[in-house]
């Protein structure tokens, strides 16, 4: 299928990846891992919510945990360039057959609420409150020095229509996955709108579901150090995979399940792509590089599980691609 082109005047304008809010059973265990461990600063916590944030990020939060029944990814947030453009967004969601409504937020100025045609539930805002800069608060600096959060990997069951529509909301495709020969389907896509690899991805598989959410850390020394961390403070068997190298991104990644079994990926070294007439980079499904470049292969799980979308009942994905995996 082909790759979509990249649209330079989209119907609105999303700068990046904002935020994600997902639902856990124990805030207090949720916080041993989110910022005792992995080092996200508590920026506010009520009985039930926790926000957190990295310490590059000025904004009021990035992650927001939620005490709840439902073990789910909650809402993906991004940001707009203004407030015009949440107008601009009602509109398009409205003229494709959804039902975008304004809802309040703590901590966040005006905000849409929105589910996208394959169910995935969406906030767009402009203004969030800003909060003191930590960047050069070095004791703020713990765990692996998470920086800012970086992307949303999403496994799609449609997901040449998946990628097709947000191409049409400006997302530009970065890198992508492909069977070989005339008719090749795509099987997995990075598309960003802030410069660097991706701010979302999308992954053929049942869905939708929450693959992983991702913080950029400093180097991958913090990586290196953040597994010294969880192996002598019992969280040794929340280390699913890594460190290693994708070929897909140049990422240096570590990806980890907290307790309620929510992924994150712990990433850097990727690269800039904001040339307009730099072409995406196709990988072959046959190129066991693309997914590890050098490192101990993927376990089944996480080629498998993900974080329930609430309100969404999980799709059967519409192919099965013959994908070669590092051995």
């Amino acid at each position: 299928m082909p790759p979509p082109r990249h649209i330079f005047d989209p119907p609105f304008n999303i700068v990046r990846a904002s935020h994600v809010v997902l639902g856990v059973a124990d805030l207090a265990r949720s916080r041993a891992f989110y910022a005792d461990t992995l080092g996200l600063h508590v920026e506010d916590a009520t009985t039930d919510t926790l926000y957190l944030r990295g310490v590059e990020e000025r904004q009021h939060h990035s992650l927001v945990l939620e005490k709840s029944p439902s073990v789910s990814a909650k809402v993906l947030g991004f940001k707009l360039g203004s407030d015009d453009d949440l107008e601009r967004a009602a509109r398009h969601f409205l003229a494709n057959g959804c039902k975008p409504q304004f809802v309040e937020r703590a901590y966040q100025g005006r905000t849409l609420r929105v589910v996208d045609p394959f169910g995935v539930p969406l906030e767009f805002y402009f203004k969030m409150e800003n909060r003191e800069r930590l960047l050069q608060q070095y004791a703020h600096y713990k765990g692996v020095q998470p920086q800012r959060l970086d992307h949303f990997n999403i496994f799609a069951p449609e997901l040449q229509r998946q990628i097709d529509f947000y191409a049409a909301l400006g997302f530009r495709l970065t890198e992508y996955a492909e069977e070989d020969g005339k008719g090749g389907r795509i099987a997995a896509a990075w598309m960003h709108r802030k410069g660097n690899v991706h701010d979302l991805a999308f992954t053929n598989g049942d869905g939708p579901r929450l693959h992983h959410l991702a913080y950029w850390a400093p180097t991958a020394l913090n990586i290196i150090h953040l597994c010294d961390v969880m192996a002598s403070t019992g969280y040794l068997a929340n280390m699913e995979r890594g460190p290693g190298r994708h070929g897909i991104s140049n990422a240096f990644f570590l990806y980890v399940r907290c307790p309620d079994g929510h992924r994150t990926e712990i990433y850097t070294s990727d690269y800039q792509t904001m040339d307009p007439d730099h072409e995406p980079i196709r990988w072959s499904l046959r190129d066991p590089r693309r997914q590890t470049l050098w490192g101990q292969p993927a376990p089944k799980s996480w080629f498998d599980e993900g974080s329930a979308v609430e309100g969404t009942v999980a799709r059967e994905a519409l192919f099965k691609a013959d994908v070669v995996v590092a051995r």
